[in-house]
């Protein structure tokens, strides 16, 4: 059994017994955390999609520690004009351990939302009876003009 959880801002798939490094949680360690928005859930084949959460899913762990990750090294240069800075950046990350993946409410299976949409598109409307159209007005008859009278002075 495994979900896929929104964690501080990132979607991880996650087991129980896992270990997992999320972006720093303000929560203390030994601390219980509790995530609900789990995206996608699969329990021994049968999997349950959220649009956009599964509801009644959650996910529950334990914070392990709080430290800071590897460390990395931006180092920007411009050539043949003397520019060069060296910058570095450590991550600040919280190890937590999985507790457990737990189903509950409705589960809203893939294949389900398959079968309603289908059913839904089964669905007939009720046809509105045809009524009779009237007849097109005939267009008057154009009035015949009387050409001007010029005045030809030559």
């Amino acid at each position: 059994m495994y979900a896929i959880v929104n964690i501080a801002g990132q979607q991880m798939k996650v087991a129980k017994d896992q270990q997992v490094y999320v972006n720093r949680l303000p929560n203390k360690e030994g601390d219980k955390v509790t995530f609900d928005e789990v995206l996608l859930v699969d329990n021994n084949g049968k999997v349950s999609v959220g649009a956009p959460a599964v509801s009644g899913a959650s996910v529950s762990a334990k914070v392990v520690e709080h430290l800071k990750g590897d460390k990395v090294i931006v180092f920007k240069k411009k050539r043949r004009k003397g520019y060069q800075t060296r910058n570095g950046h450590r991550q600040l990350l919280t190890k937590i351990a999985i507790d457990g993946i737990t189903l509950g409410g409705t589960k809203k299976t893939a294949a389900k939302k398959a079968e309603s949409k289908k059913a839904e598109a089964k669905v007939e409307t009720p046809k509105k009876e045809a009524t009779p159209k009237a007849e097109p007005k005939k267009a008057a008859p154009k009035k015949e003009e009387k050409p001007t009278q010029t005045d030809d002075k030559n």
